[in-house]
């Protein structure tokens, strides 16, 4: 299968494939040219470099909220700041924590030594704290990254002696796992098995490249010798396996990216030899073991376990009986034991309104406490079971978190008689809730922010009915940002089909004379795809490197997230997708006519699929925007899928090695789309060269393509990152203000000339 990229149309020349080499000579030459340029362009401009440190300064600002997970009593955290660029991994007690002096933290890990003595630029991936057995908070299994990537190692870490076990001799060998898109997980209580997941050699990854097969290892065992609990078929994204807090082991593979096949493993129950991973390997279908029972719901549901129940999120709608349907969206929950027996006694915990949807879940050791989204607004609701099978109605209590941060309801104003306002005079802000511990207790970590109120950290306990009491607030983050004069509001555009499409804006109001508004320039960001949802969240670097500036931003809720459930991210799937772009376009469209900008001063910003999205604004809508911000993005649609992990993304946009499907799919590839003859808006397209998600072939060649067609193309790869971009605060600091600075120049350079 060739990865080669298509050839163009006649009037355009061919982009070289040496571009895709990501570690070539001549490829990382070119990058080296462009990063030279682009540098050249920002680094001593005027208040450029003032702009970097200022937000590098808020990255490692010391009195930044350190945010804990408990482990056995222990409250763990990782931290970064100037002097440990990489990171500590380290603990405090909860006496330490809640004292009013400096916290005193016991650093358990120093990946900027741990990257010197091994000449590697570690970038933490996370841990996992072993919760029971004699080796209960003394055994952690912790993942890294080389350079930021997606493929990572994990190592088991003794954390009373402060030092990775050994991986020889066999007998006091700690467990391991070589670098792979896979994973290393605890497999019993006793820390004395693992469940792995890697790079098992030919025919052990799946065209996503993520691993097909999970082994269970046990102590001192080669990854090779595992017993093998389950094979996912050559076409699948890839098999998973996990233990949950209550000791259940959980077998499943993805045969794409919304579907999925689960089992339950109990304990002692009988699973494949090692003999059998390689015949198992070289063959097409999913092979389980023989003791695992299957999970009877719907493919595309998502199921959690909790306590002795299965939690299930219903994607599409569902009919277990006749007559009998549950809608899309909904949440239900059902007794573990007697689901798997047989029986399909249900209890509905959530449905969607067309205004609300389920947004995720928290599980403490006697309730379950949900966050919703109410016009992408969250809020949170405590449900408590009448019995611990779950069977009967659970009762409800809204949480309120507005007190938690002293919030007042806005003011009605003027603009309250504005048609285009979504449900105007409620407070926007995010709430949220996280169980401390599902085993311990009923505690909830608690949260409120806002796009210009940063977080207010909490801790609340519920009691047996489901209440909240005992808050008491831990940490208050301080202003990153002058925010004073800074509205925000909600309202809705009106898509090409007449859907309505909710968008926040954030700015100081600039009017005339008459109290008509006066166009500022504008960062519009939007994503729509893979049912995520944008949402409400304090703005530091953004308050700082353009609001502060006296811009205004803008965050589009399109279809394609998951804002208002299953069906808002359905109706952008594959031949759909186009109502995405319309949908995007058409809030830009809505600031244009209620002239908060002109299309000179607008910016378009994504990242990932929202990269894809902007290039669609660049390449259909040119004529609607100033400026494109595209990072790590998706843009030659013709062979994503046979770039790195993009075999996983079918599901979402189509294969484009169906003649039928290309049709539809090269009306959204923005590689196919640029013409020659064309004026496009300035770009500044934004890549990492160890991207292995997102190949940073789909960055490169677009920019080569409209570099030779004579277009403003402003271009940096960063060398490590992985998709996030960036390893460092100092990195990130300075691609944030890349990406402030060339939107705002674009947009006030633009006004200067044409006014």
């Amino acid at each position: 299968m060739t990865t080669a990229p298509v050839p163009p149309s006649p009037a355009l020349e061919p982009v070289p494939d040496w571009l895709d080499d990501i570690e070539g000579e001549r490829a990382l030459s070119w990058v080296a040219q462009r990063n030279a340029a682009t540098r050249a362009a920002f680094d001593d401009a005027p208040g450029f470099a003032e702009l970097r440190t200022g937000i590098e300064t808020i990255l490692d600002a010391p009195d930044r909220i350190p945010r804990v997970g408990q482990a056995v009593g222990a409250l763990y955290n990782f931290w970064t700041d100037a002097a440990h660029p990489r990171g500590l991994w380290r603990r405090t007690t909860w006496e330490s924590y809640r004292a009013d002096g400096p916290t005193d933290w016991e650093v358990l890990l120093d990946l900027d030594a741990l990257g010197a003595a091994e000449d590697t630029a570690w970038v933490w991936h996370g841990a996992s704290v072993l919760r029971t057995g004699p080796l209960a908070g003394r055994r952690a299994l912790v993942t890294l990254s080389d350079g930021g990537s997606d493929t990572d190692v994990t190592r088991e870490f003794d954390l009373d002696a402060h030092r990775f076990l050994p991986t020889t001799p066999a007998a006091a060998a700690g467990f391991h796992r070589e670098a792979s898109k896979g994973f290393l997980t605890w497999g019993d209580e006793t820390g004395e098995a693992a469940l792995l997941a890697t790079d098992f050699g030919v025919g052990s990854l799946s065209p996503a490249g993520y691993p097909r097969q999970v082994r269970r290892l046990h102590r001192g065992q080669a990854p090779d010798a595992g017993e093998v609990l389950l094979t996912a078929a050559a076409d699948d994204d890839g098999a998973w396996a996990y233990r949950d807090f209550w000791g259940h082991t959980w077998l499943l593979t993805r045969p794409d990216f919304y579907t999925e096949e689960l089992w339950l493993l109990p304990d002692g129950a009988p699973t494949h030899p090692a003999a059998d991973a390689g015949r198992q390997l070289a063959g097409t279908q999913a092979v389980v073991a023989p003791g695992a029972l299957h999970v009877d719901v719907p493919a595309s549901a998502a199921v959690t376990p909790a306590w002795d129940l299965l939690l299930i999120e219903l994607r599409e709608d569902w009919e277990p009986a006749a007559g009998c349907t549950y809608r899309a969206g909904s949440l239900l929950a059902a007794p573990l034991d007697a689901f798997l027996a047989g029986s399909r006694e249900l209890t509905v915990l959530f449905t969607p309104t067309p205004a609300s949807s389920l947004s995720g879940f928290t599980i403490t050791a006697h309730h379950l406490v949900l966050e919703l989204l109410e016009d992408c607004v969250t809020a949170l609701e405590v449900l408590t079971p009448a019995g611990p099978d779950g069977i009967g109605p659970w009762s409800r209590h809204h949480l309120d978190l507005g007190a938690l941060a002293g919030w007042d309801l806005p003011a009605a104003s003027a603009s309250a008689a504005d048609p285009t306002l979504l449900r105007p005079g409620r407070a926007l802000l995010n709430v949220s809730a996280s169980a401390v511990d599902p085993l311990a207790g009923d505690g909830l970590w608690l949260t409120s922010s806002s796009f210009t109120r940063p977080t207010t950290l909490a801790l609340g306990e519920l009691n047996a009915d489901g209440e909240l009491g005992g808050v008491e607030v831990l940490r208050t983050a301080p202003e990153r940002f002058d925010a004073s004069g800074v509205v925000v509001t909600q309202h809705v555009a009106v898509s090409e089909d007449g859907t309505r499409v909710p968008y926040f804006q954030i700015g100081r109001p600039r009017l005339d004379d008459a109290g008509r508004p006066l166009p500022s320039p504008t960062l519009l960001h939007g994503y729509g795809g893979f049912e995520v949802s944008l949402g409400i969240s304090y703005l530091p670097v953004t308050g700082r490197a353009w609001l502060e500036r006296g811009g205004t931003y803008v965050v589009a809720n399109i279809r394609g997230g998951g804002e208002y459930g299953p069906a808002w991210h359905r109706a952008g799937l594959k031949r759909n997708r186009h109502r995405v772009y319309e949908d995007f376009a058409a809030v830009a469209r809505a600031l244009v006519e209620r002239g908060v900008t002109a299309p000179e001063q607008l910016a378009v910003h994504g990242g990932s699929n929202g990269g894809l999205l902007v290039g669609v604004m660049l390449t259909r809508y040119p004529q609607l925007v100033g400026a494109v911000v595209c990072e790590v993005p998706l843009l030659d649609m013709r062979r994503y899928n046979r770039l790195l992990a993009g075999a996983s993304w079918e599901a979402e946009y189509g294969d484009p090695d169906d003649p039928a499907q290309w049709e539809f799919i090269r009306e959204f590839s923005p590689f196919h789309l640029l013409e020659a003859g064309r004026t496009y808006p300035p770009v500044l397209l934004v890549t990492s060269t160890r991207d292995d998600r997102v190949h940073p072939a789909h960055a490169r060649t677009m920019a080569y393509r409209m570099l030779a067609l004579g277009q403003d193309v402003t271009y940096f790869e960063n060398s490590e990152g992985g998709h996030g971009r960036a390893s460092t605060s100092a990195q990130r600091a300075y691609m944030y203000a890349l990406e402030h600075e060339f939107a705002w120049r674009a947009l006030t350079y633009s006004r200067s000339t044409s006014s």
